[in-house]
């Protein structure tokens, strides 16, 4: 069962639609027009919106703007009669989930529709918890993460080997527990090692486990991470680090679910769910002959790329602010506010260091910070852009106030901005999704 509102201006077909519905159980509530859709959403929770494209006052595609701006969580299915469907291919690149085309041929095609869409805000929000639980780095209000979340949402279901690919930083290890939390195996162990960590001695030691006396130092047996992990998922980060003879051992384990430990002769069967990650180029390491073309194609069954903190603009902030709740929680003080100037002194940030190095530069701000307001002075940024002389600015935060003031000038006319910057109006498209500006 789920909260759905509808907004349409034709009486009938609202009526259609909440009567096709409520043969599934849903709470559905009613609007007629875009205007009273947002009154609504304002003062309701709502699992689903389903809105037509034409309506006096507000329109769909206003009313679709509103929800992804400001809950982005809720799924938006759009109606859109013959004669618009360019305005629904627009909805399904602002976010729409699906777009259905009037007049409706019967109740059928509505409530398949509407349980795929209750069914992915469901997973949804099995994948906030686990950003929740774990870290804020799956925040997916940016465009360029929809499909990682969307990648992660499909493989969870399955036994799928997953590799993850990503500069350091990123949220790999967040996105293997998200991937481990949504799937079959969430009651069994999550057992992770950094193959960057251990020398290739103690890494071999604790991945198989050893029998006493296997090595100087081994008084007694004990038993490895991959036993440990029977049942569950294995995660093995920076999998790229991992000696050649190492990558011949780990190579049987993905074939065959079999291994001794060390010392040992007795062979152990294992079923893990496999998910490696790597900040590395493996096609490059393949060519130079530093990683093993065979356990590369055992890995990368289902690889996803996550994308760097710079590529997310839209989701640096909410990120920003998650992270200062969490500092704000070690220090034991009120989670201060970033001010006006301090937003865009992260915005304009390259971030080389991805969510780790934001967290480290909210923390020393948070500690500089006397009040409960955290200003652009009290961010210290480590690059080398920040050492340029007064009056130099970084070229993404020129560029950005640029695309404001052209859009200002013009009143908002995309066509006219673009012409007037002498680029394209899809290229200043892209640069407003960049920056996160609707």
């Amino acid at each position: 069962m789920a909260r759905i509102l509808v907004a349409d201006d034709e009486p009938g077909l609202r009526e259609f639609v909440a009567d096709a519905l409520a043969l599934d159980d849903h709470v559905v509530v009613t609007a007629a027009d875009g205007k009273a859709a947002a009154k609504l959403l304002d003062e309701r929770a709502f699992d689903l919106v389903i809105t037509d494209l034409k309506m006096p006052g507000l329109d769909g595609l206003s009313l679709l703007r509103k929800v992804r701006a400001e809950q982005p969580e809720v799924e938006v299915i759009v109606m859109t009669a013959h004669g618009t469907v360019d305005n629904a291919v627009e909805a399904m690149k602002l976010g729409a989930f699906e777009y259905l085309q009037k007049p409706l041929s019967g109740p059928d095609e509505l409530r398949l529709l509407v349980g795929r869409a209750v069914e992915r805000r469901g997973l949804r929000d099995r994948v906030d918890g686990a950003v929740r639980h774990h870290g804020p780095e799956l925040t997916h209000g940016d465009p360029t993460m929809k499909p990682v979340v969307d990648a992660i949402e499909k493989v969870a279901r399955t036994a799928a080997t997953v590799l993850l690919l990503g500069e350091s930083g990123t949220g790999k290890e967040v996105a293997a527990r998200a991937i481990h939390d949504l799937g079959a195996r969430a009651a069994a162990p999550f057992m992770a090692i950094n193959c960057a960590a251990l020398s290739e001695t103690l890494l071999e030691s604790e991945l198989f486990g050893h029998e006493k006396g296997a090595f100087t130092g081994a008084t007694e047996r004990k038993r490895g991470r991959l036993e440990l992990a029977n049942g569950g998922t294995f995660f093995l980060d920076e999998v790229a680090e991992l000696k050649p003879e190492l990558q011949a051992k780990l190579l049987r384990v993905l074939q065959e679910r079999r291994f001794e430990r060390v010392g040992g002769s007795r062979t152990l069967e294992v079923d893990v769910r496999w998910i490696a990650a790597t900040n590395r180029d493996l096609r490059t390491m393949i060519d130079t002959g530093t990683f093993r073309e065979d356990l590369y194609h055992r890995l990368a069954v289902f690889p996803i790329k996550l994308p760097p903190l710079r590529d997310r603009r839209a989701d640096l902030l909410p990120i920003a602010r998650t992270l200062l709740a969490r500092i704000a929680g070690d220090l034991k003080r009120s989670v201060p506010k970033l001010t006006p100037a301090a937003e865009q002194r992260l915005l304009a940030a390259s971030w080389r260091g991805n969510v780790r190095e934001l967290a480290n530069a909210l923390e020393r701000a948070a500690i500089l910070a006397e009040g409960d307001a955290i200003d652009a002075s009290h961010i210290w940024l480590d690059e080398p852009a920040r050492q340029a002389p007064a009056g130099i600015r970084p070229l993404a935060e020129l560029e950005r106030e640029a695309v404001l003031h052209a859009l200002e000038f013009v009143g908002g006319n995309r066509r006219r901005a673009a012409e007037l910057l002498g680029i394209g109006e899809r290229t200043l498209y892209d640069k407003l999704k960049k920056y996160g500006v609707d």
